[in-house]
């Protein structure tokens, strides 16, 4: 899937009208019907299959439908699971680019309400808000916002227990599997065919729970919903994977060698997984297990080896040596009609956030740790490279990093930055708030 860019100057960007907010739409029965058909080719091949149980919540009221995000079939397998049901549907704003004309109000007519990610917006709240009481209708929603990276739960929103009490519809939790399997993201889209499909949709809370529980509980709660690993999965149902291209990427999510601790030498291609530096070398075996050729296997298990490499990004945030530096290409967003390349720049990230300069000096862009939770970071994104978003409702820069794999570090150091300082581990010196010059 590709997006709508154009190249333009930094001023003039700058200088375009923003979007306007509309509410919401509930979709008709053409539309849900037309979709639900369309899923029939969308889907063809996978297997798909899929249990539901103690979802009488959906036929009385309109819900939360919460998902775990794993490609790009997790929409159509909702439609799968819930037609005839009527539901509008969280995405992100990019989403909307180059949708203008028939194509935008097509995405409207379908019930997509957009949102940036990772960034606050309370028009957001608004908008479910009318969803559910206004329209009547339940709402889809990906509380993880991205991507999982090597198959476990991206961090979810620390809000989200104040929500369910705000929105006062019932939860409806609805997981994947082998859709990660099938097509995870580090893999350059390809397509693993011969993987199954299913998913599983219950009812986490009911509304009487939501009025019953502590918002810390129902946090809790979530958090405990969203504790998969889909490599685990995969090692426990015996699911093999035989395709010669199975490690190609890996590197993007296993940049740093577990051997000799160099960042920025792995090489993911074919079924292994290499380091430029000491030369040592793994295969990816088809059960999803990483498997050294010579010498110790430190981490048999990749989300192990991630969950160790989140654990050397918080050491050196926590003893003051953190730093990101990238060259990089600059996209804008600001309105629906187009990403805007303005040109080169700088990103740098450390103990004080993010800083990108460019645009000859016109671009000056500080965003402190405290601003978010998360980082809107994703592969080979709409086909054109890897990339770092970062910015307001008013403005996202889409950063494309040139050389090394940094992607993976900085958002798992976004993360870990944003814990330690909202725990006073790390000292707040000075006001974390945006600063745009």
């Amino acid at each position: 899937m590709k997006i709508t860019t154009k190249v333009k100057d930094f001023d003039e960007v700058m200088a375009l009208p923003r979007y306007k907010r509309k509410h919401p739409k509930k979709v008709n029965i053409f539309w849900r019907t037309l979709i639900r058909l369309l899923t029939v080719f969308g889907m063809a091949g996978t297997g798909f299959k899929y249990e539901a149980e103690g979802l009488a919540q959906l036929k009385k009221e309109p819900c939360l439908i919460l998902m775990n995000h794993s490609c790009f079939l997790d929409l159509q397998m909702v439609y799968r699971m819930l037609y005839p049901k009527h539901f509008c549907i969280v995405c992100t704003s990019d989403g909307f680019i180059g949708m203008g004309g028939f194509m935008g109000w097509l995405m409207r007519t379908i019930g997509c309400i957009p949102t940036q990610k990772f960034v606050t917006d309370l028009n957001l709240i608004q908008d479910m808000t009318y969803a559910f009481k206004t329209l009547k209708t339940s709402v889809l929603m990906y509380p993880e916002a991205s991507y999982s990276f090597d198959g476990t739960a991206t961090a979810l929103p620390r809000k989200m227990g104040v929500l369910l009490k705000k929105f006062d519809v019932p939860v409806i939790m609805i997981e994947s599997f082998g859709a990660f399997s099938r097509n995870p993201l580090y893999n350059e889209l390809q397509v693993r065919k011969g993987v199954k499909i299913s998913a599983k949709a219950r009812c986490l809370y009911t509304r009487e729970q939501i009025k019953e529980m502590s918002v810390k509980a129902l946090s809790d709660g979530l958090d405990a919903a969203f504790g998969f690993d889909h490599f685990r999965w995969q090692e426990q149902q015996g699911l093999e994977i035989n395709e010669p291209f199975r490690a190609d990427g890996l590197n993007r999510i296993l940049y740093k060698c577990a051997a000799c601790g160099t960042e920025g030498k792995m090489e993911g291609r074919g079924i292994h997984l290499t380091c430029g530096h000491c030369g040592k070398k793994y295969e990816l075996t088809p059960l999803g297990k990483l498997n050294a050729l010579s010498g110790e296997t430190e981490f048999p298990h990749i989300p192990d080896w991630y969950r160790w490499e989140r654990e050397q990004v918080r050491r050196e945030i926590l003893d003051g040596t953190y730093r990101m530096e990238a060259d990089v290409e600059i996209g804008m967003m600001v309105d629906f009609k187009s990403i805007y390349m303005v040109g080169k720049g700088r990103l740098t990230h450390d103990l004080e956030g993010f800083h990108l300069t460019g645009c000859d000096g016109r671009l000056d862009y500080h965003q402190k740790p405290l601003n978010s939770y998360g980082l809107y970071a994703d592969y080979y994104w709409y086909e054109i490279a890897d990339v770092i978003c970062i910015g307001t409702n008013d403005h996202l820069y889409y950063c494309f990093p040139k050389g090394s794999d940094v992607v993976a570090k900085t958002r798992m150091a976004t993360e870990e930055m944003y814990k330690l300082y909202k725990s006073r581990k790390l000292p707040i010196t000075q006001p974390f708030t945006l600063v745009k010059t």
